[in-house]
């Protein structure tokens, strides 16, 4: 379990590990009458040695992409959570669109290894998910309510809306398509074997 403390991560790393076996190798020398009235700076010593022979932590730049799916899954329904919570300030048809959006990208990130696989899928959800969605949505709530109903603005953002939704469709049918051939070669040989 990675934290963000530095101490928690030190105690818990192979550098303290390595420090602590020597000191208690300074220890046993003390015990053992080896260290003589030094023993503090033998064991302190070894401890230094320890720590200082010990590998380096492993750097992970790439994170788990079930931890990444759930990220984006959490962003993703925290915003339909949001929207609903607007009621009437938003026009009527942008609930049902964004649930359709969110229901096609979950989709997605229900499979996240084959998603990470697939760098440009990763990339259109990611983008729909963190940028172009929040954006479209926060745009039109930033609008006053009158200069938005005397603009059709609200029109605008189910426009929006609808073109994310053909954008998400894309990319699910590119991500499904694997699966759909799968099937149909199945089909294949089921029809083969009469």
């Amino acid at each position: 379990m990675a934290t963000s403390n530095p101490v928690v991560r030190y105690l818990a790393s192979w550098k303290n590990l390595a420090g602590c076996a020597g000191g208690l190798l300074g220890l046993g020398l003390h015990f053992a009458g080896l260290a003589g009235s030094y023993w503090v700076l033998v064991v302190i010593g070894l401890y230094g040695v320890g720590a200082l022979a010990a590998p380096p932590e492993r750097i992970i730049l790439v994170t788990d992409p079930e931890e990444e799916a759930g990220q984006l899954r959490t962003e993703l329904d925290a915003l339909v959570n949001r929207v609903r919570g607007f009621g009437g300030r938003v026009p009527g048809e942008v609930a049902p669109r964004l649930g359709e959006i969110a229901e096609v990208l979950r989709g997605m990130l229900n499979r996240p290894r084959e998603l990470r696989a697939d760098p440009d899928a990763l990339h259109a959800v990611t983008r729909l998910v963190g940028t172009d969605l929040p954006l479209s949505i926060q745009t039109y709530l930033n609008l006053p309510w009158w200069y938005a109903a005397a603009r059709g603005s609200g029109a605008e953002l189910v426009r929006q809306l609808d073109l994310l939704l053909a954008d998400a469709v894309r990319v699910a049918e590119r991500f499904h398509a694997a699966d759909a051939q799968r099937q149909a070669d199945h089909t294949r040989y089921l029809e083969d074997r009469e």
